[in-house]
């Protein structure tokens, strides 16, 4: 007969461990947010973006730095994209979203068509991605606030490749994961998520706190789906 192995359980880690931890992740944010970085440096032959009648070159942005114009652009983007999915509740997020819009916190990559001439410039934006670099259960994360694009310009790969960059971005700030949130009224980007991009859904989604905590018949509107790039973000963010 074999002897039984005894199971080992992990060492929880000492206050020093955990302090480590939390000014390594500090630092973390605090270089990615770094008012002299701009990282589309970083990824330079990603600043433009061709493909069949289609040339568009991509511009950094923070939310305290917006002009009135490109606020507005975002504003009026938002409600033509979003007002469907989030139906009854779209008034009182637009508020919410017009805050989180202005955020020094607020990163963006502003995608152009290739101006004709210097005054069309700004008129010539046809979508962004706005990010941020914050922690969900003490993993360092890039949290994607926004993914938007004109409608005429939709289904032409552009939302995948700034989603490769911002997972491009993401690893070389030494985060754990990208993060989002989706409504699921909105299919089209579920579908663009989970299949097209091998998003997951998060542990710290609703739909899976319910599930493991046993309430039955409470349901949110959105769904948190994430793709992990370490092994501890993994086991937090998708496997816990």
């Amino acid at each position: 007969m074999e002897a039984s192995e005894e199971r080992v359980m992990p060492k929880k880690p000492t206050r020093a461990q955990i302090m480590q931890r939390k000014k390594r992740i500090d630092q973390l944010l605090r270089s990615a947010y770094s008012p002299d970085k701009d990282h589309l440096i970083e990824f330079s032959h990603f600043r433009h973006y061709n493909t069949t009648g289609l040339s568009l070159v991509l511009e950094s942005g923070r939310g305290d730095k917006l002009s009135s114009n490109l606020k507005q652009y975002i504003q009026k983007l938002l409600k033509v994209n979003m007002e469907g999915p989030y139906g009854a509740e779209w008034p009182a997020e637009e508020k919410v979203k017009r805050k989180e819009m202005s955020s020094s916190e607020a990163l963006y990559i502003f995608v152009r068509k290739v101006a004709s001439t210097p005054d069309d410039a700004e008129a010539s934006i046809i979508g962004f991605v706005q990010y941020r670099f914050t922690i969900e259960e003490e993993i360092p994360v890039l949290y994607v606030y926004e993914l938007q694009l004109e409608p005429t310009y939709q289904g032409k790969g552009i939302g995948k490749f700034l989603m490769q960059l911002v997972e491009l971005i993401a690893c070389k700030n030494c985060m754990g994961a990208v993060v989002l949130t989706v409504q699921k009224r909105n299919s089209s980007a579920i579908n663009f998520y989970l299949n097209k991009l091998r998003y997951n859904v998060s542990t710290i989604s609703p739909s899976k706190v319910y599930q493991l905590i046993g309430v039955i018949g409470e349901e949110k509107s959105y769904e948190i789906l994430c793709k992990t790039f370490d092994h501890e973000a993994k086991v937090v963010l998708e496997e816990s």
